[in-house]
């Protein structure tokens, strides 16, 4: 298994939310990219909900778990769902990283999803 070390940088200043500035990984022998996760619902939580079971389902099918993702890439349609976002993460990440350590995460603003009714899609890179 990849030795994985998440970390910040002191210089870089306190991460803004549930992430971190940087991901080292040593002697992975494979890295998993996982495509952007969408998730059917009526509202924000619900499909942020989904999509990180779906990115849960991906990484089990590997063989790994939360402790082998090194990044997200986060796209939202509103830029009003950020503080949804941040309160999502703060809530549901420390039962998924139970360590504290959470992986990088650049989040982006976007005209909109494959398809409408989509308000959040994510995309995952692990180490395995």
């Amino acid at each position: 298994m990849a030795e994985i070390r998440i970390q910040n940088v002191d210089a870089l200043g306190k991460p803004l939310g549930q992430y971190s500035h940087m991901t080292r990984v040593k002697g992975a022998q494979e890295t998993l990219y996982i495509a952007g996760m969408l998730a059917p619902g009526e509202d924000f939580d619900t499909q942020c909900t989904g999509v990180f079971r779906q990115i849960e389902t991906a990484l089990k099918s590997a063989g790994a778990n939360w402790g082998n993702a090194v990044q997200f890439t986060t796209y939202l349609v509103h830029s009003q769902d950020i503080p949804k976002f941040m309160a999502w993460r703060l809530r549901e990440f420390p039962k998924l990283f139970p360590d504290g350590k959470y992986p990088p995460n650049t989040l982006l603003i976007i005209d909109r999803l494959v398809q409408e009714q989509f308000l959040v899609e994510v995309q995952a890179i692990a180490a395995l």
